[in-house]
This record gives structure tokens, sequence and C-alpha cells, in this order.
């Protein structure tokens, strides 16, 4: 398998925009060392395949190291997650847990505690490795989901970030390498190398629990139908966002209102 398809047939959909995101958001400093967490699915195998080369080929002086956690994947998963970084020439280091097995004695928000634990022992892992950074492969279509998600089911204006520190471990930081790469590109490069990768492989997900995040993707390509930049305008709206025009916002516990200085405010009549 060559790993120039990313940079040749996939230059423009993924390479150069996987670049951009880093530049944009500033991800990747020198003399930084980044663990690379690969959940088994098509997202984080692709991002690992671009952290892997431009560390080779890049102008930024920096390490990685890929690592899997297994939060109880079934066998047959976990064997299909060592298939593939074989295939891509990733020298993974696993790592074991028992997260899936914590879950499924949540009834009521399985997912949240799922991502929390994840997140928590893969800030402890990278940490033990003498990490700053750990790269996550969420993408683009991530990201315009997530806004969705916060104002209709969140009743809140928030977004996932491209990059965000840590509250709990000092020093450490999360970078989202893919934050500007379609959805629909990265499942073009799965195809064109005929790679088959494990999804979610969660047992509480496969007992039929609910997926707001499904509900988002559905409404989503209803909207398309309309619209086709509407993923566009979601992503730029949390960019193009005007204080003066909001009811009320807040910075961490620091809260504002439009009240506060409406009447400062008022427009002055001119002179004739």
């Amino acid at each position: 398998m060559t790993d120039d398809i990313i940079v040749t047939e996939f230059n423009k959909t993924i390479w150069k925009n996987f670049l951009k995101g880093l530049k944009t958001y500033q991800l990747i400093e020198n003399g930084d060392k980044i663990a690379v967490c690969i959940s088994g699915g098509k997202d984080s195998m692709l991002m690992a395949k671009c952290m892997q080369r431009w560390q080779y080929y890049g102008n930024i002086d920096f390490e990685v190291v890929f690592i899997v956690m297994n939060p109880g994947y079934s066998n047959e998963n976990l064997l299909k997650i060592k298939e593939n970084a074989n295939l891509l020439n990733l020298p993974v280091k696993y790592f074991e847990t028992k997260i899936f097995e914590s879950v499924s004695k949540e009834k009521n928000n399985p997912c949240f505690l799922c991502s929390r634990l994840r997140r928590g022992y893969l800030y402890k892992t990278a940490q033990d490795m003498g990490c700053n950074k750990i790269a996550l492969g969420h993408h683009f279509d991530d990201v315009i989901e997530t806004i969705l998600m916060g104002m209709l089911y969140g009743s809140q204006m928030q977004t996932m970030m491209p990059k965000i520190h840590s509250e709990n471990y000092v020093g450490m930081e999360v970078i989202r390498p893919l934050y500007l790469v379609r959805e629909e590109n990265i499942l073009q490069w799965a195809k064109a190398n005929d790679l088959h990768f494990i999804d979610c492989a969660c047992q509480v997900k496969e007992k039929g629990s609910n997926s707001k995040r499904q509900e988002i993707k559905n409404l989503l390509k209803q909207l398309r139908v309309v619209n086709p930049e509407v993923d566009m305008n979601i992503f730029r709206s949390a960019e193009n966002v005007n204080l003066k025009k909001l009811i009320s916002y807040h910075i961490d516990d620091e809260y504002h209102h439009f009240l506060d200085n409406y009447s400062d405010r008022q427009s002055v009549p001119k002179k004739i």
C-alpha cells in the first residue's frame, strides 16, 4: 500500500485541508510530543497517516507516538485494528482498560460517560509517555454536528474547538488535525485503499441506545437537498459571531446581557 495517495489523489480534499488546519489553528509546534489516539475507525487511522507523513516531510520538529486504548473491544474488532495498523505501517502501542464494562452499568447517558472515561485514560497515558498533546480524529462534519446538537438539544451556542487546554492535566492539550477535512473525503480515501475499519464497536450502542448525533446527521442530509452550502454556513456562523446581536453570552463564569449597556448604545440623531 502506498502512502502517496494522500498527497496525490487526495491532495486537494484531504492533505491541503489537513495542512490548512495545522497552520490556521497552530496545532503543532516545534518540540511537541504528540500522542496520536487511534480508535480503530477511519478518521483516526487517516489522521495517524497524515501526522506520520507530516513528521517525516514537514518543516516542524516534533515527535509522535501512536496509541490504541482498548476499552473492551471484541477479539474480532481488536484484530481488525491491528491488521489495519500493519497495513498502514503505523507502529502502534496498545493498552487495556475496562471502560465498556463500566459504561454498561450506566442507564441515563452511557455515551457521555464513555467519552469522559476514554479522555481521562488517554490524558493519563499520554502524560506518562511524556507527551504534551493528544491528537483526536474529529473532522469537519463532527464540528458542524456539534454546533447543531448544542443548539437543538443543549440550549447553547458553542462548537468543538480545534484545540483546547486540559482542565485536569496541566500542560496537556487536545488537538484536532482533521478539523477542516470532510467525512465524505475520508470515506473516499478508505474506499480507494480498500480499507475496512471498525465503527463505534460499543456494546451499549449495539443494544439500541438512541443517537442524537445520528439524528443531526439525518437532518443535515435533508437540509443539503435544498441548500448545498448549509454545512459551511453553519461552520461560519461559529466564526462570525456579533456579540451585540446576542441576547446574552458568558465567558466562563462572567455573564453579560444585552440590557447591561443597552441605553449607552442608543443612536444619536445627526445634525442637519
